[in-house]
């Protein structure tokens, strides 16, 4: 295939790059620069453009743009940040899509979509309520200009990697004791390795597969079991927690976020045939640990 990514030198769009290449596709990567390599292309999401070398003979598009959710505080600017950095870009590439007769976009998503859930939930799911439900609904509207073409909303959970990420912040507090549990620790916290994150875009790319698709691991973890495991994993004792009070003094509006329970399963891929590496979050934490 020829797959155009945009977000490409982000922790997700790095890997997905790398195993499009090993797979035998060709993969353009977009940025907002001059290109400054051979596989780059240049555009300009504010402007509505994408250069037209971009999207010839294009066979897939993935999205992967969006500002980091939780590496600053919420102040209403960078709310607006993650808004913009998600919602423009996807109309921009969603109407290239359509304009160019492009067959299949898979664009980036959240598990945030559902919220604080009572009990499971799936793809057959509603929207919740707070920021990033309502972030995500309008990131996954802003693809509806892609008419005629086979769209998956890639909701993702937590992507747990050596490389960055989650892991990236919470393993230096870890290996020196400092590492908390969040509130009482009792609410649902949606996970993924990197690899299973990377082999499910890819999959979903080659399948036909249409609409959300939970990007998350088939066992649920707590925040508390999460925070167990990696300390165990950096012998530690198991952290303390975090009060509410601590957090939102600590984290603002985020905290409201990070203590929302999210029981997700990936059914739309357990329903396709998709195999996990990764099963488990302490496999998954110990395959991060022994790289």
């Amino acid at each position: 295939m020829r797959v155009l990514v945009a977000g490409s030198s982000g922790l997700i769009g790095t890997a997905l790059v790398a195993r499009l290449r090993a797979d035998g596709d060709e993969v353009l990567r977009l940025v907002r620069r001059e290109p400054q390599a051979a596989d780059e292309r240049t555009w300009d999401p504010p402007a509505g453009v994408i250069a037209p070398d971009a999207v010839a003979g294009v066979d897939a598009v993935v999205n992967l743009c969006g500002a980091g959710i939780g590496d600053r505080r919420w102040t209403h600017a960078r709310k607006q940040v993650l808004v913009d950095s998600r919602v423009e870009p996807t109309e921009v590439l969603a109407a290239a899509v359509a304009e160019h007769g492009i067959p299949v976009l898979v664009n980036g998503s959240a598990v945030g979509y559902y919220g604080d859930t009572d009990g499971p939930v799936d793809e057959g799911s509603p929207a919740g309520s707070g920021f990033l439900a309502d972030l995500c609904v309008r990131w996954e509207a802003a693809t509806e200009a892609a008419t005629g073409a086979r769209v998956v909303l890639a909701r993702s959970g937590q992507v747990l990697s050596e490389r960055g990420g989650l892991l990236g912040r919470l393993r230096p507090l870890f290996s020196f004791g400092l590492g908390v549990r969040l509130g009482g620790g009792a609410q649902y916290m949606p996970w993924i390795h990197l690899d299973d994150e990377v082999d499910a875009l890819a999959f979903v790319l080659r399948n036909d597969i249409s609409g959300p698709v939970n990007l998350v691991g088939p066992a649920p973890a707590t925040n508390a079991e999460f925070s167990r495991a990696l300390a165990k994993l950096k012998h530690r004792l198991s952290p303390p927690p975090m009060p509410r009070a601590v957090l939102r003094v600590v984290a603002g509006e985020f905290a409201d976020e990070v203590l929302r329970s999210q029981l997700v399963a990936p059914k739309v891929l357990r329903d396709n045939g998709f195999a996990f590496r990764y099963d488990t979050v302490d496999r998954a934490l110990a395959a991060t640990e022994a790289r």
